[in-house]
């Protein structure tokens, strides 16, 4: 092309206007190329841990470990999959079964074009667990965003929720036209995504992520990470933002089901702990606690970290048998 450019175009203004346009070309059919034989190869070396439940239309993946009841069902939040509970998930199975999931676009589950709002999140996941014979009631535990959805998951099918554990959960009061007025610019950004993502921009992005995750997970959590379908699942969850706030604002009553809301302790202002508070109301049974020299990211990814986490959990599903009031340690 550069020779044909040299040859054929007599301006030299043109030429040098088309050859940052063909290098350009250049780059994408080599970046393209790279992405498209990279996620082939990762298909095949990281397989799905669990199955791929079909629930109407697309499949989600759902692995589960361990024995005893409730079942625990573990939420990761805004941009995360199944791979960031490896800490958690294994020590809570000591006790009960666990199960993580993928929400749609997520690790091995496919995309949808439906809105991803805490309602219709919700809904997936309890059609899963339908479909996939994992009887409740259950123990929910969300990070983030995914405390959201186990809130309006509570809300919309409160005879199947044991007890909540909000680990550093989204609370705060999102005025819906604050995020309404970004809701252009992401819908710009959703159309370029899939493209940009093709040219192996998202491996780039996950390159330096996960790093804290157990060994023999890393480079599978940086493999899905990478996807066109990883990267839009996030920005359609995060343009569906305010709205999950609404509804999972829904959820104004636990009765006395156990619920332990864990805070980070580093990383947050006074905003967000009042907020943190507030969500501890939700039960008459319900604990507030605050994971000392933790962040929001830490409290999953970190190993020494993430006890306060899986200590959380194990307290509330041992509540939840016992009947008794959570241990106020």
């Amino acid at each position: 092309m550069f020779r044909r450019i040299g040859r054929q175009v007599a301006s030299r203004g043109a030429r040098w206007l088309l050859y940052p346009i063909t290098m350009v070309l250049a780059v994408a059919a080599i970046g393209g190329g790279y992405e498209t034989v990279r996620e082939a190869l990762d298909a095949r070396a990281y397989p799905p841990p669990g199955e791929l439940v079909d629930i109407g239309g697309h499949r989600l993946h759902l692995s589960c470990v361990g024995a005893g009841s409730p079942t625990v069902i573990l939420e990761p939040g805004l941009g995360a999959s199944s791979a960031d509970m490896s800490w958690i998930a294994p020590v809570v199975a000591r006790d009960t079964r666990v199960c993580v999931y993928d929400r749609a676009g997520r690790g091995w589950s496919d995309p949808v074009d439906e809105p991803q709002d805490a309602d219709h999140i919700a809904a997936d996941l309890h059609t899963l667990l339908t479909e996939a014979h994992v009887d409740g009631p259950y123990v929910l535990a969300g990070h983030s965003f995914g405390g959201l959805y186990v809130r309006d998951f509570a809300a919309q099918f409160p005879d199947q929720v044991a007890g909540l554990v909000l680990l550093d959960s989204t609370a705060s009061r999102v005025r819906p036209s604050a995020v309404n007025a970004q809701a252009p610019t992401v819908g710009r950004v959703l159309t370029v995504v899939p493209a940009v993502a093709h040219l192996g921009v998202g491996r780039i992005i996950a390159s330096s992520d996960y790093e804290s995750l157990p060994p023999d997970i890393q480079a599978e959590a940086r493999a899905n990470a990478s996807t066109s379908r990883q990267l839009a699942s996030t920005l359609q969850e995060y343009r569906e933002g305010a709205t999950s706030v609404q509804q999972a604002s829904a959820l104004t009553d636990l009765g006395d089901k156990p619920l332990i809301v864990l805070t980070a302790g580093t990383g947050h202002n006074p905003t967000w702990q009042s907020a943190q508070d507030r969500l501890a109301t939700l039960s008459t049974n319900a604990l507030h606690r605050t994971a000392a020299d933790t962040t929001h990211v830490s409290m999953l990814q970190d190993q020494a970290d993430s006890a306060a986490a899986s200590q959380a959990v194990r307290d509330v599903v041992a509540s939840v048998r016992s009947g008794k009031p959570l241990p106020t340690r």
